[in-house]
């Protein structure tokens, strides 16, 4: 009996010491929200103090910011494409906007679900048919979702399989235009918005950007809710949140924009069983290090064709260096266009092959309150280089930017002779990233579907042109360039 008393013992100390590991070693859940046209200086925790977002505000305070985060495309499916391919835009074979990703290519998303992992997407589906089949659950479309496209995702929680570990991507609508949030909540008001060096400032551009601010208010809330669920299912500590969004506001000077206006994304991750609160990140990441780096966290070995890096190590040692370069692109998006830049911590170097063409942005922005101001202002010559850099015509070919003394990038140094050595260098790293990723660039790209200057459709809407990269098969190709 004795005996029988001390193997019990036994195996329930065993049992004890053995549970941390256990806990250690089981798989995350995974929640992903990435939210539509948001930059990263329009949230809270992020220093704008115009904007109420307590919730994605606490996701800083109890996990961890990344201040020097950047999407590969300022473009909305181009740059989903890629977060969920772990690939360069032009090497997914949409690099376009609306232009799907092909079927051979992997997806993490994919990768999750045949590993065990109960997977579901709702909201804005922006990827392709062809990513349909890395869903347990898809809920596509607002009249599934609402308006903002939110209002499944307790229902997903709710409904789950509890046997499985999940992963969620959230794709709200929020916040693309056309507005819908100004009676949602407690609306912001015009007068108490920031308005950014980029636009001027009258009513009618604060009263867009509050529309804007609105949008994200529904996010934040949403998310709120979404955490006290998570808390209330006692799964909270081994699920990761992860914020990010897609690229930049939708405003002149912004997204479409090789600048880190236009490709730098807040990006915020939670996970309590593993990350301190309140840590900071300064390395540069790549929005296409997402996907190898989620799946090392599910314990699952990322495709041959994904291109990101793993940051995995970063989520405990925040301090470490990463990535010495970033690159991304500007492909069609309503406008004919082909720019590709790489920054590095210093500098930010970029090319543009179609230098002829101003850079109003999308469709979406060009036809917006804040560009109808921008434009009504331009008429009287009452711009700022900054104000009126999307009307730039022609538009240099290339350009550099000190970014410690110029984080606006309003002095171009490309032909200053001090900065001869520093373009050389970042005008050789792109090109040999060009050549071995297999970047092309066409002399028939996607002309533009709407005129620049009144947004009327042109006769060429619907049409396409060669997209890049196809010339040299890029969607098989999986060197990862520079990093």
């Amino acid at each position: 009996m004795k005996l029988m008393r001390h193997i019990i013992c036994c195996i329930a100390a065993l049992i004890f010491f053995l549970l941390p590991v256990a806990k250690a070693q089981e798989r995350p859940n995974i929640i992903f929200i990435i939210g539509d046209d948001i930059s990263q200086e329009d949230i809270g925790c992020y220093g704008n103090t115009a904007i109420r977002t307590p919730n994605i505000d606490l996701l800083a305070r109890q996990g961890m910011k990344f201040n020097n985060a950047f999407v590969t495309s300022s473009s909305c499916s181009p740059s989903r494409c890629s977060i969920i391919s772990g690939r360069y835009p032009h090497n997914t074979g949409a690099a376009e906007l609306h232009s799907a990703l092909p079927a051979h290519l992997a997806t993490f998303p994919g990768q999750l679900k045949a590993a065990g992992y109960y997977t579901a997407q709702a909201g804005k589906w922006h990827e392709g048919p062809n990513t349909a089949s890395a869903y347990d659950t898809l809920l596509t479309g607002k009249q599934l979702n609402g308006n903002g496209g939110e209002e499944q995702w307790l229902r997903l929680l709710a409904q789950r399989p509890v046997n499985k570990p999940f992963f969620f991507w959230l794709a709200p609508f929020d916040a693309h235009r056309d507005w819908g949030a100004d009676r949602f909540g407690r609306p912001h008001h015009p007068d108490s918005v920031w308005v950014p060096p980029t636009l001027v400032d009258e009513e009618a551009t604060r009263s867009d950007l509050a529309s804007y601010y609105n949008e994200i208010g529904r996010i934040d809330h949403y998310l709120g809710l979404l955490m006290n669920a998570l808390e209330q299912q006692g799964v909270a500590s081994n699920t990761m949140i992860i914020f990010i969004s897609d690229n930049a506001r939708p405003f002149p000077g912004s997204k479409t924009r090789l600048y880190d206006r236009g490709i730098k994304t807040p990006m915020l991750v939670k996970w309590p069983a593993v990350i301190a609160g309140g840590a900071v990140c300064q390395s540069m990441i790549s929005s296409i290090d997402i996907a190898p780096t989620l799946l090392e966290l599910a314990g699952v070995v990322p495709a041959e064709s994904i291109q990101g890096r793993s940051f995995a190590s970063l989520l405990q040692k925040p301090e470490q260096a990463f990535r010495e370069f970033v690159f991304a692109e500007h492909n069609w998006h309503d406008y004919e266009a082909y720019e590709r830049s790489v920054r590095t911590k210093d500098f930010l170097y970029l090319v543009n092959l179609r230098p002829d063409f101003n850079n109003i942005g999308a469709i979406d922005v060009n036809q917006s309150p804040a560009a109808t101001a921008l434009k009504n202002a331009a008429q009287t010559g009452a711009l700022t280089s900054l104000q009126r850099d999307p009307f730039l015509q022609p538009r240099p070919a290339e350009e550099l930017y000190d970014l410690a003394n110029d984080p606006l990038h309003q002095h171009n140094l490309a032909d200053d002779p001090a900065y001869r050595q520093q373009r050389h260098t970042l005008r050789q790293v792109l090109m040999l990233w060009r050549e071995q990723t297999a970047d092309t660039a066409p002399g028939g790209l996607t002309p533009d579907w709407y005129d620049r200057r009144t947004s009327a459709p042109l006769p060429a809407k619907g049409t396409r042109g060669e997209m890049p990269g196809a010339a040299k098969g890029a969607d098989r190709v999986n060197h990862k360039g520079a990093f």
